[in-house]
């Protein structure tokens, strides 16, 4: 909790950033380095569009 203000900020926190590191995480083993590529293009796709960036 170190440079947070609140617990209710902290898990505001920590719950966008497991969402997120779930989208972006890739298990490496048995996947190809273009698999991981066009899976992590997919995720920012994703991530642009509910941040209503593109």
């Amino acid at each position: 909790m170190q440079g947070s203000r609140s617990p209710g900020g902290q898990q505001r926190f920590v719950s966008i950033h497991s969402a997120i590191r779930n989208s972006f995480s890739v298990p490496a083993r048995r996947r190809t380095a273009l698999a991981i590529r066009h899976h992590r293009m997919d995720a920012f796709d994703a991530w642009k569009w509910a941040a209503g960036i593109a």
